[in-house]
């Protein structure tokens, strides 16, 4: 999902025009933002949490020229998600996205064993 595909879903779903759905997660985003550049972290239950991982600095490789290069100290937002979405998630693993569908149906079902014979649990 896009920011602007999620601007029309709030537009749509509070009967707002898109103007102000666009400044509702504009003001949203913002203040995330804000929060990760003074180094708080975000907590949003059932969702996930956001905090900021700081690196120390270290001496990096250029792959092209193999030259040695410095890379300075950085801070950077991480994300870590929440159980509730994580169980929501992979409930739905039976489901596959659109850009995960293969092109030709497998006909394997690693599950579906006509006999003990070729059961490898059974044997043995």
């Amino acid at each position: 999902m896009t920011k602007s595909e999620l601007i029309e879903k709030i537009s749509e779903t509070l009967k707002l025009p898109a103007g102000k759905a666009e400044a509702i997660v504009n003001t949203i985003f913002d203040s995330m933002v804000k929060a990760l550049e003074r180094g708080e972290g975000i907590e949003i239950r059932g969702f996930g949490s956001f905090t900021v991982r700081k690196y120390k600095a270290y001496e990096g490789r250029n792959p092209r020229t193999g030259e040695t290069v410095h890379v300075a100290e950085k801070r950077l937002p991480f994300f870590k998600v929440g159980k509730d979405l994580r169980e929501r998630v992979n409930a739905g693993l039976g489901t596959p996205l659109p850009a995960d569908k293969p092109d030709e149906p497998d006909d394997t079902d690693p599950d579906d064993f006509d006999d003990d014979d070729d059961d490898p649990a059974a044997s043995g």
